[in-house]
């Protein structure tokens, strides 16, 4: 039985992910106070300071109970601070968990950086945590996300009709993707490789 990770740190010379912390807030407030559009798509929405507050809390608080292990996302290349990204849903009996609530703001943004990040997770799920299987959810409308899922190797598995509701006022349809285990050491792993401008 594989065991939840206390310190995950994940880092390649482009990116640093490393446990997100309550005092992080200092550096993700730009983004909240400057940049609501960011969560359009998304369940919760962390706008504006005490939005942020709660957002960061929350799931420090998941953490804590073994459900999440969120990271802050810092850009080497900039030498900034560039967003958050997220296991969560982790089901260590059932080796899979989900990986998402992943936001950077405007400027780093199709910058590369998600596939340097997608890489360290993946790699991390798959060949240090031992999960058998990786998913992805999205706000079906969102093309751009759900495009970068199957970019780096998704397979949709479905919808899931009117499957929640939005911070942003309404309801979502959730698109469903994965990546197996041995999807990705069948070739899911090079292939995102090969994508990364290094």
């Amino acid at each position: 039985m594989i065991v939840f990770p206390e310190n995950i740190s994940l880092e390649d010379e482009r990116v640093l992910l490393r446990p997100l912390q309550e005092n992080d807030i200092e550096f993700f407030l730009p983004f909240a106070m400057n940049e609501p559009e960011t969560w359009y798509y998304s369940l919760v929405s962390p706008a504006g300071e005490e939005g942020m507050k709660k957002y960061i809390s929350t799931t420090i608080r998941q953490r804590a109970a073994k459900k999440e292990y969120p990271f802050i996302v810092f850009d080497k290349k900039e030498n900034k601070y560039a967003g958050s990204t997220r296991f969560y849903d982790i089901q260590l009996n059932n080796l899979s968990t989900q990986l998402g609530y992943t936001w950077y703001g405007k400027e780093f943004r199709r910058s590369g950086l998600n596939r340097h990040c997608k890489l360290l997770m993946l790699t991390y799920a798959f060949e240090n945590w031992g999960m058998e299987r990786v998913e992805f959810r999205a706000d079906a409308r969102n093309e751009k996300s759900v495009n970068a899922m199957k970019a780096i190797g998704c397979v949709v598995e479905g919808i899931l009709r009117s499957h929640s509701t939005i911070e942003a006022g309404g309801r979502r349809d959730s698109i469903i993707l994965s990546i197996l285990k041995n999807e990705w050491f069948g070739g899911v792993k090079q292939r995102l490789i090969e994508k990364i401008d290094y």
